[in-house]
């Protein structure tokens, strides 16, 4: 029985032997599995991420690539608005409104009423010329200039000009060191880029610039002089979206140019509508500078007459009250005539409809006052075309003084 149920000993030892045999192939087998695995995939050996993230001590490719992501880049960006206001910036100051003010103890002494912007536009002789707004310097005792570059330079007015809402002050030139170059307002094109740039909001915000379009030129705006609720004069202005706030106001309106093409008011923007902006047309400011440099005043030439744009009058008025042709839909209408005026003189009434100025046709108000404005003097003689009662008139005005109507 020990025979049967206990093999021999030579029978158990091939049963082992190839036991071990079959399991060191296996393992062979494994091993060279493996190794063709890493050749084909190296991302896979130990310590590749940590070689691709440059140290031994990363978490494989993922970490690498993780690291290269995070690092900075420093890019410089060049276009056309960021050359416009580096060629202009330095030209466009503060302009702080100072007034005396008395205390408890009827001390006085200047505190700031008030802040807006300016612009240079001349240098010379050690003197500079800065324009701004009318209403930004209002009511002054001194003026002070804050410069791009934060120089506090006292200032001088120089003249104003209600009617236009413009003014000129004079400063020390020393510590300029840039000056604007006009434009031309006249050969903007609708939905052409502009830039503003200004102090909205005061001087803690120097320097802003805000971007849009021109919206649209050769605008009316009804504007109160004097505060009593009746529109004294319809101002000639430009019409932006890019944004206007107060403290902006005598701050550059420029082109892609860089060139200054408006001077910017917010005087004549209204805060109840967004997207509306307002700037006087360079073209239109240069005779006010001008003569306000040269005279202390804006002093023009002057029909003597009060007068509103043919638009605004009603079809039947058109018909019954000026007995105007058909055909005629653009022109100037007198609403009155001042006595002894150049107007007055050369015999014109009130509801003569101006259609042409020296030969040139005059479409509105605006027209007629660049034509006057800019190419006549006091003491020239205008050659006027006007409708009465539906019939075509000529009159010669000897030109005169504004200032003594």
């Amino acid at each position: 029985m020990g025979y049967y149920n206990q093999p021999p000993e030579g029978r158990r030892r091939p049963r082992r032997t190839s036991s071990f045999l079959a399991g060191l192939a296996g393992v062979a087998v494994g091993a060279l599995l493996v190794w063709f695995l890493f050749q084909s995939v190296p991302q896979l050996m130990p310590g590749a991420g940590n070689n691709s993230a440059g140290n031994g001590t990363g978490n494989g490719a993922g970490a690498g690539q993780q690291e290269r992501q995070s690092e900075s880049v420093s890019v410089d960006v060049t276009t056309d608005v960021t050359e416009a206001v580096d060629s202009v910036a330095d030209a466009v100051v503060g302009v702080t409104n100072l007034q005396e003010t008395s205390d408890f103890w009827s001390q006085t002494e200047e505190q700031e009423a008030g802040t807006g912007s300016g612009v240079i536009y001349k240098n010379d002789n050690g003197r500079a010329f800065v324009v701004t707004n009318n209403h930004v310097i209002d009511g002054a005792n001194s003026i002070e200039v804050t410069l791009a570059d934060g120089t506090k330079v006292a200032a001088t007015l120089v003249g104003t000009d209600v009617w236009t809402d413009l003014a000129v002050i004079e400063m020390d030139g020393a510590a300029v060191q840039d000056v604007a170059e006009f434009g031309d307002s006249d050969a903007l094109k609708r939905g052409e880029p502009v830039i503003a740039i200004g102090n909205p909001l005061g001087l803690d915000f120097s320097g802003s610039v805000t971007t849009g379009v021109v919206s649209g030129k050769d605008r009316a705006i009804p504007v109160d002089l004097d505060g009593d609720g009746t529109e004294d004069w319809q101002a000639e202005v430009l019409q932006t979206d890019a944004a206007i706030n107060p403290g902006n106001s005598g701050g550059a309106l420029v082109n892609l140019s860089g060139q200054l093409i408006g001077i910017n008011s917010m005087k004549i923007a209204t805060s109840n509508v967004e997207g509306i902006g307002f700037a006087i047309p360079i073209n239109s400011a240069i005779p006010v500078i001008e003569s306000i440099e040269e005279n202390g005043e804006m002093i023009r030439p002057a029909m003597g007459v009060t007068l509103i744009d043919l638009a605004q009058v009603p079809q039947a008025q058109r018909e019954e009250t000026l007995s105007l042709p058909a055909d005629v839909k653009e022109g100037v209408v007198v609403n009155s005539v001042l006595d002894d005026s150049a107007a007055a003189k050369a015999g014109m009434q009130q509801f003569d409809v101006i259609i042409e100025l020296d030969g040139e046709a005059v479409g509105d108000l605006i027209e007629l006052r660049k034509h006057l404005y800019n190419t006549k003097e006091i003491g020239d003689t205008m050659a006027v075309k006007a409708y009465r009662n539906g019939e075509l008139m000529d009159f010669e005005l000897e030109l005169v003084d504004n200032s003594a109507l």
